[in-house]
């Protein structure tokens, strides 16, 4: 797109629809959402919106995304860049705290930075990953886990099951975290059971275990501090899954990522 970095986008979960005012230059990643873009005036017609690469949409031309097959989240930048004021230098929306952009709704109205609107430039390959190769409900995604630091608040019968069963994600997810459900839930050993943990800070990819035993993954928006134990975090090679992850799909932890960046 030619964008500075930094530069805002906006983030779909499916049925997201954008109207042109004035001509602009979008481009999607992400997942494969089957977007259309219907003709100013002709609502009944619609054309395949290219995707990985910058288009142009026309005045009154209108973007429409479905509910993409596999992963979760289609991107949609414009050139010159969603204008969103930074707040603590981020135009990201944090849904926990409550900063950033409000989400979008009903005729909102979003206007694009200094670049202006052009003919869509050729783009080259950056390395994103194939939407077809995106997790899908019924699949399993493997994540490798560098265990700790609380992975001794359970046994070696319970860091087996952590490892040995799928683990669905459930419709309970968010920007926070991931939601899991399994066939068993995880016990603790008999000495943590009822343990206080002081809260702790957490990071991105984190799994974090509840008194019920269902593991929780944390996304971009977690909290900075947890009081249940983390039994390991996602290796940081593999965060950006944690993003197309949707309800269905299933989780298969591989602990044993000797490194972070595994």
């Amino acid at each position: 797109m030619g964008n500075p970095p930094g530069a805002a986008a906006v983030e779909a979960v499916g049925g997201l629809r954008l109207r042109a005012r004035g001509p602009v230059v979008l481009a999607l990643a992400g997942a494969d959402a089957g977007a259309v873009v219907h003709p100013a005036g002709a609502p009944d017609e619609g054309r395949a919106a290219p995707f990985a690469r910058p288009f142009l949409l026309a005045d009154g031309d209108e973007l429409a995304l479905g509910h993409p097959a596999r992963g979760w989240r289609t991107y949609v930048a414009v050139r010159g860049g969603v204008d969103a004021p930074p707040v603590l230098g981020s135009r990201a929306t944090d849904t926990l705290a409550g900063l950033g952009p409000a989400a979008l709704g009903p005729a909102t109205r979003l206007a694009a930075g200094p670049g202006g609107a052009a003919d869509a430039v050729a783009a080259h390959d950056v390395g994103a990953p194939s939407p077809s190769t995106l997790p899908a409900p019924g699949e399993v995604t493997t994540l490798p886990l560098v265990l700790g630091p609380h992975d001794d608040w359970f046994d070696a019968a319970g860091l087996a099951l952590l490892a040995g069963q799928d683990w669905e994600v459930t419709a309970r997810s968010d920007r926070v975290g991931l939601r899991l459900a399994g066939p068993s839930p995880l016990a603790r050993t008999p000495a943590a059971r009822g343990r206080e943990l002081p809260s702790v800070g957490c990071v991105t990819g984190a799994v974090q275990v509840p008194p019920d035993g269902l593991p929780v993954l944390f996304g971009p928006d977690h909290p900075l501090t947890g009081g249940y134990p983390v039994v390991g975090a996602v290796a940081s090679g593999h965060l950006w899954l944690l993003g197309q992850l949707p309800p269905g799909a299933l989780v298969r932890f591989r602990p044993g990522a000797t490194s972070p960046h595994s």
